[in-house]
């Protein structure tokens, strides 16, 4: 996982996928004029709200709009989860998290709040990679 993003070391993590190389092509293709900004610049009112009040702020500048920071929006999702499946979550809760389920899938949506961009930048599993059910 890139160097700055916050859930970098998590003792559990595996099956990591780095989405930065399309990050970098959907960048490139803006600057170059082959895509529009408004094209990736779509971010859902539910993801947009996510981030205001859910989301995790970062350093990072967005890279269309340049004037403000990203905000990275972390979503769970596994069998185990039970309701908690789709949900939103922070850096605390998935140290937690990574305790007490055996696996589940973390997406990371960087999201910037003034001009929508949007984009999966990682995603990555965490648990005991104990079954479910299993004593520990």
């Amino acid at each position: 996982m890139a160097k700055g993003r916050n859930l970098a070391h998590m003792w559990s993590q595996r099956s990591v996928v780095d989405y930065g190389l399309a990050r970098r092509a959907a960048i490139q293709s803006i600057r170059a004029g082959r895509m529009r900004a408004r094209d990736v610049c779509d971010a859902h009112p539910y993801l947009l709200r996510a981030a205001r009040f859910l989301g995790e702020p970062t350093t990072r500048m967005c890279p269309i709009c340049e004037h403000r920071n990203v905000t990275n929006v972390t979503y769970v999702y596994g069998d185990e989860l039970g309701r908690v499946a789709g949900q939103v979550k922070g850096t605390a809760d998935l140290l937690k998290m990574a305790r007490e389920y055996g696996e589940f899938r973390v997406y990371v949506v960087e999201v910037c709040q003034g001009c929508s961009w949007n984009h999966l930048a990682v995603s990555f599993v965490l648990g005991t990679a104990d079954p479910p059910g299993s004593s520990l």
